[in-house]
């Protein structure tokens, strides 16, 4: 029971840190129909923001973290701003912009490791606290992993739900074409959500940072979970994308409990592959005939 609990909160911990970047990736998908894997790439750099603040401004991990998802907003808007909207506005086909999204993320990846180096950065000076609970072990850092994906996707649920560019996000996501039509400026919306979907991302790359360190490549694993998280919970829903976050979490956490531990990379593709055969909705999707 002892493995078990432990097992249980390290999905926990795992999910809530899916659940974020599955929060971010499934929004801008939602409300663009853009499949973002720039996402990746940004993700990095928002790592490397907050590492840039923290080792050589001198910033506190706080004041780093909030510069990082400023940068991430920035790269997350002139992404949107400067690749997909111009083929937005030619009709082009989702493919091309797919095909560019692919593009951009093998540059921005390249242009990072040019930038900072191939091997890893880690914050100088920093230690994190470890916590012992009955039977289970915990850092501060997975801590703040869990309580960064309750307080924040928590808020971005009232933001949605209760602010005039909020409910503007949701018409637009349920509807483009009448959104456009009762005046909604859709093309701002966008611009917002790539803008919130980008800055959401710089909160699980910095605590990642904090943990295991930033490297070049980090973005590849983000963004490919960020893709199982939203197939998973159901495309276009927003809590779908969380849900499915933490559950991926969970299966793969406690998968370890009765699979070896060489399988555990490919739980992901595992859990893709059964709910794309069994559900392909996804758990909060609707199918359509």
């Amino acid at each position: 029971m002892d493995l078990f609990a432990q097992l249980f909160v390290n999905g926990l911990i795992n999910g809530s840190h899916y659940a974020l970047l599955g929060a971010g990736f499934g929004l801008i998908f939602a409300t663009t129909r853009i499949v973002h894997f720039a996402y990746g790439p940004i993700f990095t750099a928002a790592a490397y923001a907050a590492w840039f603040a923290a080792n050589v401004l001198g910033l506190p991990i706080a004041a780093a973290m909030l510069f990082a998802a400023l940068v991430a907003a920035a790269l997350g808007t002139a992404t949107y701003q400067y690749l997909y909207l111009p083929f937005e506005l030619r009709q082009s086909s989702s493919h091309v912009a797919l095909i560019a999204s692919l593009g951009l993320f093998i540059v921005l990846e390249n242009l990072i490791a040019i930038v900072f180096g191939t091997g890893g950065r880690v914050v100088d000076g920093y230690q994190y606290d470890i916590f012992l609970v009955g039977p289970v072990y915990f850092s501060s850092v997975q801590l703040g992993q869990v309580i960064a994906m309750i307080v924040l996707t928590a808020s971005l649920g009232v933001y949605l739900a209760r602010t005039r560019h909020g409910k503007a996000i949701l018409a637009t996501t349920d509807n483009p074409e009448m959104a456009r039509i009762i005046g909604i400026d859709t093309v701002k919306v966008s611009r917002l959500v790539f803008a919130i979907g980008s800055a959401l991302s710089a909160i699980p790359a910095t605590l990642i940072l904090l943990k295991d360190g930033a490297t070049p490549s980090m973005g590849f694993f983000a963004v490919f979970i960020a893709f199982v998280a939203v197939i998973v919970g159901g495309v276009g829903s927003l809590r779908g994308a969380i849900a499915g976050g933490l559950a991926l979490g969970m299966v793969e956490s406690l998968g370890l409990w009765k699979i070896p531990t060489e399988w555990q990379s490919s739980i992901a593709f595992i859990v893709l592959f059964l709910v794309v055969l069994l559900r392909p909705q996804g758990l909060f999707g609707r199918a359509v005939n």
